[in-house]
Parts: structure tokens; sequence; C-alpha cells
């Protein structure tokens, strides 16, 4: 909220956030506006505003605020390099139960598309606040990527920062991108530190170069996880192993954990279709044995 006071700051809502937002609506007044369902105005407007100097953020469920608008997101948005935020709650399967029309699984894949664009996808609970405060004065086009925390009990997440080296381990080189990593770390906290693996966090996008310690790791390691929440195509997964082929430092294995879309044609919570796709922890834990690891 402390950012609510600033004139130049404008708030606009695909009409979602009830019983969340109204805070923000009190403190903000005239400057926090409800553009309705009507998504692809919304975003036509927060570009105009932009244009005139103000600073504005549009909110709604993910796919409402990427898929629907994306023409104006394209064309009035990226093209211009306007500093318009996009807010996606519910990344993933976030919005469980309530289907395909609800879930964002192809989303930074298909925003990276698009000029001048940045993604945003924090990991933790305290990332948001991070994230929020760096976009306040960021100057180009951005999308924020925002699910449910599912922090590993007992665990103090290192500040945030682009790439994050979240546990030490001598075993597989494992890397993911948002929520979905805690549910996996809480499980590879509890192995024998002789069988942990070497886990990072990537919550900044695009991919220009990857860490130094990453690639020593997997240097090492030899085999690389790659966990997200998303598409293959355009996805984590896809990102890395284009640079790592660039640089000559692709590893002997590597496996590409991601959604899968609706293998059982079924919809339930968001744990239940990450254990269709194999994205829970039951069903990452047996690849972090050398042995057993597919190629």
């Amino acid at each position: 909220m402390q950012h609510a006071a600033d004139p130049t700051l404008v708030f606009l809502t695909g009409d979602v956030g009830f019983m969340a937002l109204e805070p923000l609506r009190d403190a903000m007044g005239k400057r926090f506006i409800n553009a309705g369902v009507a998504e692809q105005n919304m975003i036509a407007v927060a570009a105009g505003l932009a244009r005139a100097g103000f600073n504005a953020w549009t909110y709604s469920i993910a796919p409402f605020i990427y898929a629907r608008p994306f023409e104006q997101i394209r064309n009035d948005v990226c093209r211009h390099n306007l500093p318009v935020k996009l807010v996606g709650n519910g990344g993933g399967y976030g919005y469980g139960v309530q289907g395909c029309t609800h879930h964002a699984l192809e989303d930074y894949g298909v925003l990276l598309t698009l000029p001048n664009l940045s993604i945003f996808v924090p990991t933790f609970g305290a990332d948001v606040a991070a994230v929020v405060h760096k976009l306040q004065g960021f100057s180009a086009p951005a999308y924020l990527r925002l699910g449910a925390t599912e922090e590993a009990p007992g665990y103090q997440p290192p500040p945030y920062a682009a790439w994050r080296n979240l546990l030490h381990g001598p075993g597989i080189t494992l890397l993911a991108t948002g929520p979905v990593a805690s549910p996996i770390l809480a499980a590879a906290m509890a192995l024998d530190p002789a069988n942990r693996p070497g886990f990072w966090v990537v919550a900044e996008f695009p991919l220009t170069e990857l860490p130094a310690d990453f690639t020593m790791h997997l240097r090492q390691s030899q085999c690389l996880i790659v966990v997200e929440e998303h598409v293959a195509a355009g996805g984590l997964g896809a990102m890395v192993g284009q640079l790592l082929l660039a640089s000559g430092q692709a590893p002997r294995r590597f496996i590409h954990r991601s959604a899968q879309g609706y293998p059982s044609g079924l919809y339930g919570s968001q744990q239940y279709h990450r254990r269709e796709c194999g994205l829970d922890p039951q069903s990452i834990m047996p690849l972090l044995s050398p042995e057993d690891t597919p190629s």
C-alpha cells in the first residue's frame, strides 16, 4: 500500500478481485478503475494512460489479462514500449476445477514472443512485495504471474533475485520456476544430504545467460531436470536448453516436466493437475536418483 499515494499510479481491474482489492480501492479512490468484463478495452485504456505519463497497472485472472487482450498487448503496449504492468492471478493450474478457460498454461511463452516485455514469476510470498517494488519504477511492459504460495515448513528463502540457489547438494541439477518449486523443495530437503540436488529457481524472463554457479553444478552432475507449470513450447525448459546448446554446455541427460494439458479429460484441483502431469513431489523425487534417471 506504500505506493498507493503516488498520484501517477492508476490500477485497473477487469471486474475481479473482490474481497481482496478493497483496501487498495479505498486508498486510491478515483485512480482505482473497475474496467468491467472488457479486458481488451482495459489494456487499451492502460496504454493510453501510460502514454500520458501515468503508472498503469492492470489486474485479472491470468488468461483474461494475457489471452483475451493479446492484440492490445501486442499493438498498444509492446509495440510502443509502454510501461503497462499486467498482473495475472492463478498462473498454471491455479484456478483448478474452473477448467481450461481459467488456466494459464502458455502465458509467459506466448508473451515472450512480443518485443520489450519482461516476465516476473515469484516463487515465495515474500517475493511479491520485492517484485512490485521493482516494477513500480519499471520503464517497459511487464507481466507478473501470481500463484498461491506453498512454502516449505521452516525454510527461510533467500532474498528475491532473478536466479536463486535454494538447496545445495551434490546430486542432480534441478531447476524450476514459480510456486510449483516449493513442494518439491520441501521433499528434497528431507533427503539425505549426500543425495540432495542442487536446486535453483528462476523468476525473471527472458533469459539471456545462465549463472556461473548453475552451469558449474550442471557440468558436474551432467543431468538437468526442469519443472514448470507451463507447456513445454516456449517455456523455461526450452529457453534453458537453447542457451546450453548455444554455449556447448548441454548435459548428458535432460528431463523436462511441464504442463500436459488434461491427460484424463477431467478437471480437478491444482494438485490434481500437477499429479497428472508429473509435477508433484511424488513424481519428481524418483528422478533424483542418478542410477534410476531415464535418459
